[in-house]
């Protein structure tokens, strides 16, 4: 069964409940026989008192759903039907019958409730102070007319809410990708420092045990430099994720393996990227830089930017040769950073380990 009006968002609901009587200025159609009826005082009041229980019943199926809505609806048609030997004008009672079965139930439930009220109408006809079969076929035309604006409704409202279900799937979604993509961020940033923090603090206990103060004290400043690196970093990655930039991260990540006593080449111009791809990429780069920190004993480091018809390619290359990749939460990393580009990465290990990145030119 179809939801009703009641499943629609609360700010639209309720903009259709205040609008709701102006469909029934319709109504104007049930006046107009009244207007030609002089002298007829019983058949005008009747008319006219069978309209409380109508519009009552109207706002109640406004408000109903596919469940309740027979009461009204039925409530609605009683007044129809009771006032048809009072006044042809009940055709507009009968419109307002259709639309609310056209709306509310399926399309072969409507189309049989459509046939039942067409011979309901030619039934009444004999009763109803017309010329030949003018109420049966006009109330015809117009109740058919007026309940397929009925089924236009149902299928408008429920896409609107197919609709509105895709929109919180998507926000779904995307709430979980960027809760991937903090976690990455978290690993990429604060993966290599927190292990540096630990292995300095261990080194610095030892040399104290040892009676080294000094040499303790210059591992305990190196520490502390990393727990305020460390601090900066997350303060940057918890401010929209805002990276310092590729001209920025570049000379401090060269600088960190020139410390080590690696030569740091960097050929061509950095690119010109989009905020999220720079931000991307520059992480990627530390991610890499910091790798070849800790695990490499390269003696030359490469970084060579091409800029190419399509796309920008990035090469990192150290002079040494690596045995086995082991694709752990780093390299997943990249890959993971890489797919949120829409580019590619592949990498070779020997004669020297080489890591190419490809990213697409985004349209002018």
């Amino acid at each position: 069964m179809h939801d009703a009006i009641l499943n629609t968002p609360k700010a639209e609901k309720s903009y259709e409940q205040k609008t709701s009587w102006v469909y029934l200025l319709n109504l104007g159609f049930y006046f107009i026989p009244l207007f030609f009826m002089q002298g007829q005082w019983v058949n005008i009041t009747i008319a006219l008192a069978l309209l409380i229980p109508f519009i009552g019943g109207y706002f109640w199926a406004y408000n109903s759903t596919t469940e309740n809505a027979i009461y009204p609806i039925s409530l609605m048609l009683a007044c129809a039907i009771i006032g048809s030997p009072f006044t042809s004008g009940t055709i507009s009672l009968f419109s307002f019958v259709c639309f609310f079965i056209g709306f509310f139930y399926p399309l072969k439930t409507t189309v049989m409730s459509f046939i039942c009220i067409c011979i309901l109408l030619f039934a009444l006809n004999g009763v109803v102070d017309t010329v030949g079969y003018y109420f049966a076929f006009y109330g015809m035309g117009i109740s058919i007319g007026v309940g397929a604006f009925g089924v236009i409704e149902q299928n408008r409202q429920r896409i609107k809410r197919q609709q509105k279900r895709s929109q919180d799937e998507i926000a779904s979604l995307a709430t979980a990708l960027e809760r991937e993509r903090i976690a990455r961020d978290l690993h990429d940033i604060m993966g290599h420092n927190l292990s540096s923090i630990a292995l300095k603090a261990e080194l610095a206990s030892k040399l104290l045990i040892a009676n080294q103060t000094d040499q303790a004290q210059i591992q305990l400043n190196q520490l502390s430099d990393i727990a305020r690196e460390s601090l900066s970093q997350i303060r940057q990655t918890v401010s929209n994720y805002k990276h310092k930039g590729l001209s920025a991260c570049l000379p401090a990540l060269s600088q960190s393996l020139r410390d080590k006593g690696m030569e740091v080449i960097i050929e061509g111009e950095t690119p010109v990227l989009a905020e999220l791809a720079e931000s991307q990429l520059a992480l990627i780069l530390t991610e890499l830089f910091h790798n070849c920190l800790k695990h490499s004993t390269a003696e030359r480091v490469q970084l060579t930017f091409s800029d190419e018809s399509t796309e920008n390619i990035i090469t990192f290359t150290q002079n040494t040769r690596v045995n086995n990749v082991i694709e752990g939460n780093g390299l997943k990393g990249i890959r993971e950073r890489i797919g949120l580009l829409n580019g590619s990465i592949n990498y070779q290990c020997s004669p020297e380990f080489s890591l190419t990145i490809c990213l697409p030119k985004q349209p002018n």
